[in-house]
């Protein structure tokens, strides 16, 4: 299957994209010690409830490591767990109110990073875009191996 030069410049603006806003999230997280995990984490619980089992899943961790990564929360008083409403076998994991406080700060700062970006496009680009990229992220592709490249 050939590939045309839309796809191409599609994947290179995506790639390039994310480069500048990851970039941007790791540092804003590091000047308030955290990783791009722990604030991916604390972006998903501003509007969920996951158990720990889907919440490892999805960020494509084993679950050790993400017990470690929300044990540190926890600590500091941004996150805690609470037992799952259907299966009291299973854990969730809630922002506090800390955590909530912490995060709005953080979209703030994201949002002044990423201004001279996103300002260069006028209101009526922003929501084209924004409605574009809607299909591409959602669902999230899943965490799986890539596959072997034909040799």
């Amino acid at each position: 299957m050939a590939i045309d030069d839309s796809e191409d410049a599609l994947l290179d603006g995506l790639v390039r994209s994310a480069f500048q806003i990851m970039g941007v999230l790791t540092r804003i997280g590091a000047e308030h010690d955290l990783s791009l995990t722990q604030l991916r984490v604390l972006g998903i619980l501003r509007d969920r409830r996951p158990r720990m089992s889907d919440l490892a899943t999805f960020l494509g961790l084993d679950k050790s490591t993400l017990s470690g990564l929300v044990d540190r929360a926890v600590r500091r008083g941004l996150m805690t767990r609470a037992p799952n409403h259907d299966d009291k076998r299973a854990v969730d994991v809630l922002i506090t109110d800390a955590g909530r406080e912490l995060t709005e700060r953080l979209y703030g700062e994201v949002r002044a990073a990423l201004a001279p970006a996103t300002g260069r496009l006028d209101e009526q680009q922003r929501r084209l875009l924004a409605e574009l990229l809607e299909p591409v992220l959602t669902p999230p592709l899943p965490l799986t191996q890539r596959p072997a490249s034909p040799r």
